[in-house]
């Protein structure tokens, strides 16, 4: 992979990484012929970070993401299994992704504390705040980590509503489904200062069932 290639020449640079992935992002929705429609990008400025949380359909989810969020600069939150993977896990790191091994809670504590780190040196992130794929289109409950992440990071949570991307690559397969239609739905920036985890997970439950369509059907 090139982000491999880049770094073991010492040439990986973030901006080199950022441009390089959303091509990539964009050649693929364009190699899939997704129908993407995006509402709400005009809400979040894109010259500072954020994190950004989004309910999570489809591994399809992270070129959207990529392709179309408004940050200079985006990494995301994954899950310790991904980064087990031969070469693909090897490109995670070296690109800056964030490694959470939700088993083990010191590790996942350390994890976001890097995380907080990475965001004051001006990079976005993005969180599924469920913690997993939605094999159903259904919402999880949400956990706290994410909202920890953006309290200690100092910088206000964007919620994001993705729908269809689950028609596009379904569950437990490769294979993608070309010329679905997918929607991508940005909420005004959710202030993080004096507000509570709870309060902050209440607003988030609030945009994702106002946003977010759980009625999905997964076509044949």
């Amino acid at each position: 992979m090139w982000v491999l290639q880049a770094s073991a020449r010492g040439s990986l640079t973030r901006s080199g990484a950022d441009q390089r992935a959303v091509a990539f992002a964009r050649d693929l929705l364009k190699m899939a012929d997704v129908a993407l429609s995006v509402r709400g990008a005009d809400k979040v400025p894109g010259d500072r970070p954020f994190v950004y949380m989004s309910n999570h359909q489809s591994m399809f989810d992270v070129p959207v993401l990529w392709a179309r969020l408004p940050a200079e600069t985006l990494r995301f939150v994954g899950k310790t299994e991904l980064f087990r993977t031969p070469i693909w896990g090897r490109a995670m790191r070296a690109g800056e992704m964030i490694e959470v091994d939700r088993s083990n809670r010191d590790q996942a504590i350390e994890s976001l504390g890097r995380g907080a780190q990475l965001i004051r040196s001006g990079v976005s992130v993005w969180i599924a705040p469920e913690g997993h794929r939605s094999d159903t289109g259904q919402l999880g409950p949400l956990k706290k980590g994410g909202f920890h992440l953006a309290k200690n990071a100092g910088v206000d949570i964007v919620p994001v509503a993705i729908n269809g991307t689950i028609n596009v690559l379904p569950p437990h397969q490769l294979k993608l489904r070309h010329g679905q239609q997918v929607e991508m739905i940005l909420g005004e920036p959710i202030a993080v200062s004096e507000r509570t985890i709870p309060e902050l997970v209440a607003e988030l439950e609030s945009f994702f069932a106002a946003n977010v369509d759980q009625n999905i059907r997964i076509s044949g």
